[in-house]
Formats: structure tokens, C-alpha cells, sequence
């Protein structure tokens, strides 16, 4: 599976794509599709401290 840590870290906080999204400023679509291949080491780590970010 790709983008691993960033599926397992959005699972654990119980966040969903379009909220992903909207954190991230884009849309559902577009998170899906980054998803789908393996992200940049740099992207991946600004995602992950997004969802980190967020409390739960």
C-alpha cells in the first residue's frame, strides 16, 4: 500500500480524506489522487505533521 504512514496516521486520528483536504487547503479529489503514488519524503512529512496536529 502506498503512503503508508500517512494512511495509518489519518486511521489513528480518525481523520478522513476531505477532512485531510480541508486542512490542507485542497480538495478530497486531490488528496486522493497524491495518494495513490508514493508521495516525496518532504511531502509526506508535512502531511503527517498536519494530522498530527490535529487532537484526538
Amino acid at each position: 500500500m502506498r503512503n503508508k504512514e500517512i494512511r495509518n496516521a489519518m486511521k489513528q486520528k480518525g481523520i478522513t480524506q476531505w477532512k485531510l483536504g480541508e486542512l490542507l487547503g485542497v480538495s478530497e479529489n486531490t488528496v486522493n489522487r497524491k495518494l495513490r503514488k508514493e508521495l516525496p519524503e518532504e511531502e509526506k512529512q508535512k502531511i503527517l505533521e498536519v494530522i498530527n496536529s490535529c487532537g484526538k
